[in-house]
């Protein structure tokens, strides 16, 4: 609270002030009062009004100035009222019941909102699972006919299977706290689960499967770190170039951190996309070009990263290559794990 402003707010009080100030000194000169109690007077009533606009603008500013840094300080500015003490001034009292009021309506909308979004994310992951079991009893029965499906019907399917992963793994990373556990995870492993679900698309797609390098073992939700490589390398197969094309995966190791990198020679991300990648439902010059691209598979997979402590990020030149890094970091929590 800046005392220019305060004095523009209180010019009303002050013009008041000061004519009645002119008015008393005509009627003292007009009776011929004495100059010296004139004077005394003026001193009085100047003192007087000044001291009181201090005293006001003190104890409105020590108010105002902990609202306003406190509102900046806050993650959840909301949560602003609880840093405050009731002022003393009148206009204060109005303003703190008044957000009193505020808060308390919000907290209760906001209980509301979040019961509401816990109800929907049960009955989607509910959903999902219930979706599941037909679509595998599918799979399982037409594999036990006489006839082999064809590469057309196996690719519909697995495809289905892609789209209600990212559903299910969608809502996670919206509401993550419960939904993952972090323990010590073979990468082989994990990578191996990765390249059995995509060995269809992988070999009629002809495309060179590489892994290189992947014995270590880190801390992470296998079941999320499989959602986000098989989200990787969906787009790798999706975006491949015609020939000579191939998926290399391998680690890097530096100090703490241990990257995975998942490298292709598709046809890579054009310059002025690549720092959208990441963006929920971003397409690109790429995704405009193919119309089973949704936006969402690298948006999730950024979210889970993060909610997981791991870092995700994109290099590619356009033609030539992309890769997809991942690196874990060995933090305190996962030495306390390790324990």
């Amino acid at each position: 609270m800046k005392l220019k402003d305060y004095l523009k707010d209180k010019i009303y009080f002050i013009l008041i002030t000061l004519f009645t100030y002119i008015v008393y000194l005509l009627i003292f000169l007009a009776f011929k009062v004495n100059k010296e109690l004139i004077i005394a007077l003026s001193i009085i009533l100047i003192f007087t009004n000044t001291l009181l606009l201090i005293m006001d603008y003190i104890r409105k500013k020590n108010f105002y100035t902990n609202l306003l840094m406190n509102i900046e300080r806050l993650d959840k500015a909301y949560l602003v009222l609880e840093t405050l003490t009731k002022p003393e001034f009148y206009e204060g009292k109005l303003l703190y019941e008044a957000m009193y009021e505020i808060n308390k309506s919000m907290n209760e909308f906001v209980h509301k909102q979040e019961e509401s979004l816990i109800d929907n994310k049960e009955y989607i992951e509910m959903w999902i699972h219930e979706v599941k079991k037909p679509l595998a009893s599918l799979v399982l029965t037409l594999n036990n006919q006489k006839f082999s499906l064809d590469r057309k019907t196996k690719n519909i399917i697995k495809t289905l299977e892609d789209y209600i992963d990212q559903v299910l793994y969608y809502v996670r990373s919206e509401n993550a706290e419960k939904d993952y556990f972090i323990k010590e995870v073979d990468l082989e492993k994990v990578i191996k689960n990765v390249g059995m679900r995509n060995m269809d698309d992988l070999l009629m797609e002809k495309i060179d499967f590489k892994v290189e390098n992947i014995h270590k073992k880190v801390y992470t939700d296998s079941k999320w770190l499989e959602f986000i490589l098989n989200q990787i390398i969906n787009n790798s197969i999706k975006y491949k170039k015609k020939d000579n094309s191939y998926i290399k995966i391998y680690l890097e190791e530096k100090e703490d951190v241990v990257t995975l990198i998942i490298e292709d020679n598709g046809i890579g991300i054009p310059k002025s996309d690549i720092k959208q990648v990441f963006d929920k439902t971003f397409t690109g010059n790429n995704g405009r070009n193919n119309r089973t691209s949704t936006g969402m598979g690298l948006y999730i997979a950024k979210n889970l990263c993060n909610k997981l402590g791991h870092k995700i990020e994109i290099e590619s030149s356009e033609n030539k290559y992309t890769k997809v890094l991942i690196s874990f970091f060995k933090n305190d929590y996962y030495n306390v794990l390790n324990k």
